[in-house]
């Protein structure tokens, strides 16, 4: 199902991470990266989880992170978090109908 996303236009791989870190399935990605990107959605779980706390927000919608390998957006998916790696946030737009489109059919 996932898979798809990798059609889109500047995605470099996608991954879909369980509440307990673990790769439920990916698209595109290196085994190098995959314990760098697994690190950024646990830190990132970290940080949603004090926003949450803060702002006493029950759920979040996506957090789009820019680091030197280039964007990553994290989208929820029930308990798990989607990670699409893309090339450049100029591709954001494309990127977030493709990820809405396929959740919303999901």
């Amino acid at each position: 199902m996932f898979d798809s996303l990798m059609d889109v236009r500047g995605m470099r791989h996608i991954l879909l991470i369980d509440e307990a870190g673990s790769v439920v399935t990916s698209a595109g990605i290196s085994p190098g990266a995959l314990k760098a990107e697994l690190g950024l959605v646990a830190a990132s779980r970290a940080v949603i989880g004090s926003l949450q706390g803060n702002l006493e927000a029950a759920t979040w919608q996506e957090l789009l992170l820019d680091v030197d390998g280039g964007p990553v957006l994290l989208t929820p998916y029930g308990t798990q978090i989607l990670l699409t790696a893309f090339d450049d946030v100029s591709s954001l737009g494309r990127v977030r109908f493709a990820i809405r489109r396929l959740l919303g059919s999901s």
